[in-house]
C-alpha cells in the first residue's frame, strides 16, 4: 500500500508540475522553428522588433500636424415617441 502510495504521489508531482513546463518548453520551441520557417520563405525575422523608417517630412516630437477638422455637429434632439401602428388583434382558436 505504501508503494502504491509513493508511485501516486510521484506520477501526480509529475504530471502537475513538470509536465506543464515541459509542454511549453516543446510549444515555444515549435512555434519559434515554424516562425523562421516562415520567415525564411518570405525574407523576415519575426522576433526582431521592425526599424523604423526615419521621417523627415513629418513634425518633429512633441508637435502635431492636423490636416483637417471636421466641424461641428449639433447634438441630436432626441425624438419623441408618438406611438405605433394599430394592429388588429383576431384570436384564433
Amino acid at each position: 500500500m505504501v508503494k502504491f502510495l509513493l508511485i501516486f504521489f510521484l506520477v501526480s508531482i509529475i504530471l502537475r508540475f513538470v509536465l506543464p513546463v515541459l509542454m511549453r518548453w516543446l510549444v515555444v520551441a515549435f512555434v519559434k522553428k515554424q516562425t523562421r520557417r516562415y520567415g525564411a520563405q518570405f525574407g523576415a525575422n519575426p522576433f526582431e522588433a521592425p526599424r523604423p523608417e526615419p521621417s523627415h517630412n513629418g513634425p518633429t516630437n512633441g508637435q502635431v500636424h492636423v490636416d483637417y477638422v471636421p466641424p461641428k455637429q449639433k447634438p441630436a434632439q432626441p425624438k419623441e415617441f408618438k406611438g405605433g401602428e394599430y394592429v388588429d388583434f383576431e384570436e384564433v382558436k
